[in-house]
């Protein structure tokens, strides 16, 4: 119970930086006739349509509407994830700037962090499973290809040929990151970033980070693609992989494409609610931070 109720302050400290910052509180529908096609996103279907895996579609979509900056925290479903900091049930927190990129985002992920752990009383500091970490100074940043040479013993590109990409971070590299300080993982190959825009002259490289706190990823935030055609031949591609591992394709989401044309420059960013809570809580576990766990209901 002691964990819930910090939990509940995280998330009105929560609401209470981005209400500080002029961004607006919105509720976006659950379940949706489309979503996002992702290779190793399994959706969860309800009565002919999927429920969420992310409100990033309806959420740009009101950018594209007029909205400047908007926040949301909401539950999203994914099938089949359930793990010491995984539930198919999850709660996100997901805030979209326009006329932003994903360096005003690693700032804002600096200011929510020691927003809350001011008002939980370790302002400047977080402790987490027995090692404490510097929230006053500047978050490490670490490229992608930087941290392929540090901690893997393969190059970047001999993992991106292999398709060891995913087992290289979660197994090599990860487990180095954001251990003093909380670590952004930035510029991720484009290939691994199907909803970012590439870096201006470097087609390769996509304008994405992740944040790393205590070895946890706890966010993914880009700047946005904002090309139309672009994006609906990243949707292909997408599910031309998950037809490739046996998957069924997923329908293209028309609607968010054609609002797509219409949205301004932005930036946007996904961060676990759950996750975050563990790290406030000193939780080793993300059962330990809901109130129930699937197993229990």
């Amino acid at each position: 119970m002691e964990n819930l109720k910090k939990r509940s302050l995280v998330s009105e400290l929560t609401r209470d930086f981005f209400h500080s910052m002029d961004f607006f509180e919105v509720e976006t529908p659950l379940r949706c006739p489309s979503i996002i096609p992702e290779a190793h996103i399994d959706p969860v279907r309800s009565q002919g349509a999927y429920l969420q895996a992310s409100p990033e579609l309806c959420m740009k979509r009101l950018l594209a509407r007029g909205a400047d900056k908007i926040f949301q925290i909401c539950k999203c479903f994914r099938q089949g994830e359930r793990g010491q900091r995984h539930l198919p049930e999850l709660t996100l927190l997901e805030w979209y700037a326009a006329h932003r990129t994903y360096e005003d985002l690693m700032d804002q992920c600096q200011g929510l962090l020691r927003h809350i752990a001011q008002g939980v009383g370790t302002p400047g500091r977080l402790v987490y499973q027995g090692a404490s970490l510097d929230l006053a100074g500047a978050f490490e940043r670490v490229s992608v290809a930087r941290a392929f040479e540090r901690f893997s013993s393969v190059s970047l590109n001999q993992a991106l040929d292999t398709g060891r990409f995913d087992e290289i971070i979660s197994f090599d590299i990860e487990p180095h990151l954001g251990i003093s300080r909380p670590c952004f993982l930035y510029d991720y190959p484009i290939s691994m970033a199907s909803l970012s825009a590439a870096h201006p002259g470097k087609p390769d490289t996509a304008q994405r980070f992740e944040l790393y706190v205590a070895g946890i990823e706890l966010a993914n935030g880009f700047t946005e693609l904002t090309d139309p055609e672009l994006q609906r031949k990243r949707f292909e591609t997408e599910n031309d992989l998950r037809t490739s591992q046996g998957k069924t394709k997923l329908p293209v989401p028309e609607k968010f494409l054609s609002d797509l044309a219409l949205m301004p420059p932005a930036a946007g960013i996904a961060l676990g609610m759950d996750r975050l809570a563990m790290l406030f809580c000193d939780a080793p576990d993300i059962e330990q931070v809901v109130a129930f766990p699937p197993e229990r209901l």
